[in-house]
């Protein structure tokens, strides 16, 4: 995220290791930090101007002052584009911009008006995250992305109407379980549609491919630092699009399983309860709260089940990049998020 940003010395890519579960757990919290939202264009350029001091080799070594910009500009920039994604749509965004959303979808007794309406109003954020966040070297035109947005409007409203009809009619279920079947149904409708969603949304990748880079040794990156030659892409691939797509597809149905899941069976649970019944106008409060607290937890556990810089064998893609490889024969893309 940081090529951008003028000098040939690269920044470690994390202060974590990103090898492991936990340190991408701990890197995506730092995107994902609801703080980073406050960060103003001056903040933005005081911390693109501390990274370029390093990457021209002016700090010779990563201070947590050094960390901090890092975190601002890997919370705020796009690592393609180079330009800041929009405000609402980027990852330290993301809880707070699903959380009205989601309390919505898990109001109880929505009707068939309210279950659309906040349906559409889901996979019309979710479009838009996805869009913002995809890999951009292969980028989806308006038409492409209205038809896909249509789609995963479509699915999920589907699901969601459906499964509202079925559920009351089940009457060999007890009426407890079918009141958490049915609080449970935006979880399927969101659950599908997401990941509809991002095969939609970023299907042109696969379709296309997107760009690939060889691994570079650190002798290769010292080389690079002296002559300042910029890595080349050595062409598009398909497998690697698909690979990016269908992780981030399951990243977010781990996301959403969570958050869609736990705060409907809490609420169940404390409806039932004295206190809640004689205080209704706290319900919606509690599950604005409820949802709050585990969208904090689950967005960095679902952004971290994969590498957003991703390497791989060479071997794994299309033959023709069989022997371009860099260190150990491998390659890397960017998943997006």
């Amino acid at each position: 995220m940081t090529s951008s940003i003028p000098g040939n010395r690269e920044l470690p890519p994390s202060q974590y290791d990103l090898s492991t579960y936990w340190g991408r757990v701990r890197h995506a919290a730092d995107i994902a930090d609801p703080r980073m939202m406050f960060v103003t264009s001056s903040g933005l350029e005081n911390a693109k101007s501390l990274i370029s001091s390093y990457k021209q080799s002016q700090i010779p070594n990563m201070t947590p002052e050094l960390w901090r910009a890092k975190k601002v500009v890997d919370s705020t920039i796009h690592p393609d584009t180079g330009e800041p994604v929009f405000l609402p749509f980027r990852m330290s965004s993301y809880v707070l911009s699903n959380l009205v959303v989601t309390g919505g979808m898990l109001t109880p007794g929505l009707k068939t008006t309210g279950t659309l309406l906040w349906q559409i109003t889901n996979q019309s954020l979710n479009v838009a995250i996805n869009s913002a966040n995809a890999n951009k070297s292969t980028p989806l035109s308006l038409s492409q992305m209205a038809q896909s947005y249509l789609m995963a409007v479509s699915a999920s409203c589907s699901v969601a109407l459906g499964l509202n009809a079925l559920v009351p009619r089940l009457k060999n279920l007890n009426p407890n379980t079918r009141l958490i079947l049915g609080r449970l149904v935006p979880f399927a409708a969101v659950s599908s549609a997401s990941a509809l969603n991002v095969f939609l949304m970023r299907g042109e990748e696969i379709r296309q491919g997107i760009d690939i880079y060889p691994v570079l040794s650190e002798l290769e990156k010292k080389k690079r630092e002296e002559t300042g030659e910029p890595v080349q892409s050595i062409g598009k691939s398909k497998k690697a699009a698909t690979l990016a797509v269908g992780e981030t597809a399951i990243s977010r149905v781990l996301n959403a399983t969570p958050i869609m899941v736990i705060p409907p069976l809490i609420l169940v649970r404390l409806e039932k309860t004295a206190w809640l019944k004689a205080r209704p106008r706290l319900v919606m409060p509690i599950n604005l709260g409820v949802i709050l607290a585990t969208s904090l937890f689950a967005l960095p556990l679902a952004l971290g089940a994969f590498p957003q810089r991703q390497a791989i064998s060479a071997k794994s893609l299309e033959e023709e990049f069989w022997g371009k490889g860099g260190l150990d024969g491998q390659v890397e893309f960017n998943r997006g998020m």
